[in-house]
């Protein structure tokens, strides 16, 4: 097949899906983790089995499936061109935040390497900077976002392999469990704090899905791309996190806004640490690029099928489509500026949480699409029966997910969630009446 011009490869879209977990999921992640224990390690094991679970349902998924639009093409099998709209309009909400997220933890990382505090509105300013970068320097297209992402890559893989296998020289076993419970939290309720950190570590899994109509042979790249990315991110973050665990005092850690720079200045010199904190400042850039173009994408897609305005359809020369990236990166700083908190960290959290409870929605409606995206596909029942088997087993995964992230972004993702229902009400009768009349 020859490759198109501005269409990403396996290797690229391999890269972009790996970037999209790791350069934005583990930057801040030991911290968060401190604040639990390393009895969320736990917690990583439960997030690891389920994001596998959903991985693997997803590539078949890709596989099987002859719908556009990623995520909502899945859950059209199922629920319609309602349940298309859901899974698209969740997913772009969550990206919309989660992207702020990112941001915030770039300027996190920048305040530490800098050597000064920013105000609250300070580290906003800094942060709508950053979207507004990673938003133009997407303007180049796809080939061009995927190519950057191969090279801020290595600012994440240098500090987080290198700590993984050298930071054992520095690790301390009584350091660790020391650190298994300092709060004394039930274990249950332990675990459960952390699942919603670590289940946002792997968001992205699925970002290979999202930018399907944008790649080479998506039925065979797709699935390679969800399943390799997400099997070495899941190594790479269980032992990254727990060696720095062992190395840091976990009140010191608890407290950083830059934990990798945090480890590597205990294990060699400051200067060492600020190193780290720049190559982490790269590989966080790098991934909100990859994240900001992702989201282009969804909204184009939906765009494409009717759901969103058409602007955001529009695409230049590249085949980027500008006018929906700038309209996102405005609404981005909107959140930006009703999101200001006095701690970087909550506000972070806060953030975080929101993100994984909107995101949690496509993947429980792409889950319930496995059935019969299958069987549409003429497989045997016997065949289909353990992707189904676990498929049911990430929805599970994704329940739980839904009730660790806590009430305040339950609710909150609720409202935005039932507010789609509201939304696909007013524009149903482009796609509901002619059903009714042929019926």
């Amino acid at each position: 097949m020859t490759k198109s011009k501005n269409k990403m490869g396996v290797v690229q879209l391999t890269i972009l899906t790996a970037v999209n977990m790791m350069g934005s999921g583990i930057i801040m992640l030991p911290t968060k983790l401190a604040e639990v224990g390393t009895i969320s390690i736990v917690s990583w094991l439960v997030t690891a089995v389920g994001s596998m679970a959903l991985a693997f349902a997803f590539a078949k998924c890709g596989m099987f499936s002859r719908k556009t639009g990623g995520m909502g093409g899945y859950a059209e099998y199922a629920f319609g061109k309602s349940g298309n709209f859901m899974a698209n309009y969740t997913y772009g909400v969550s990206l919309l935040i989660a992207n702020v997220a990112i941001a915030i933890s770039a300027v996190g990382y920048g305040t530490e390497l800098m050597g000064h505090s920013l105000t609250p509105l300070g580290i906003c300013i800094a942060t709508i900077a950053v979207l507004w970068l990673a938003t133009i320097a997407n303007f180049g297209g796809a080939r061009l976002t995927g190519s950057i992402s191969s090279i801020t890559i290595w600012g994440v893989i240098i500090p987080v392999v290198g700590i993984s296998i050298f930071g054992w020289f520095w690790f301390s076993g009584s350091a660790y469990i020391a650190a298994w419970n300092p709060h004394a939290t039930p274990t249950f309720e332990a675990i459960g704090a952390s699942i919603s950190m670590t289940l946002w570590a792997f968001l992205g899994l699925e970002s290979a899905c999202a930018n399907m109509d944008v790649v080479d042979n998506p039925e065979r790249n797709v699935p390679i791309a969800v399943l390799g990315g997400t099997l070495g991110a899941a190594v790479i973050y269980v032992v990254s996190t727990n060696v720095i665990a062992g190395i840091v005092p976990n009140s010191a850690l608890a407290n950083s806004t830059a934990p990798f720079g945090l480890a590597f200045a205990y294990m060699f010199t400051p200067f060492i640490g600020k190193i780290i904190m720049a190559l982490m400042i790269m590989s966080c850039v790098g991934s909100l690029l990859g994240w900001q173009f992702t989201i282009a994408q969804v909204f184009k897609s939906s765009a494409d099928a009717g759901y969103f305005p058409r602007v955001f359809s529009h695409t230049s020369k590249a085949d980027a489509p500008i006018k929906g990236m700038l309209i996102i990166c405005i609404i981005q700083t909107g959140l930006s500026l009703m999101t200001i908190s006095p701690s970087l960290n909550k506000q972070f959290n806060v953030l975080v949480n929101l993100a994984v409870v909107t995101n949690i929605i496509p993947y429980i409606l792409s889950m319930a699409a496995t059935v019969v995206i299958q069987q549409a596909a003429g497989l045997p029942p016997e065949k289909a029966k353990m992707t189904n088997g676990i498929a049911f087993i990430g929805a599970m995964y994704s329940f739980y997910a839904l009730y660790s992230s806590g009430e305040e972004a339950m609710m909150w993702g609720a409202i935005v969630t039932f507010l789609g229902w509201t939304l696909y009400g007013i524009i149903s009768p482009r796609f509901e009446i002619p059903n009714i009349k042929l019926n």
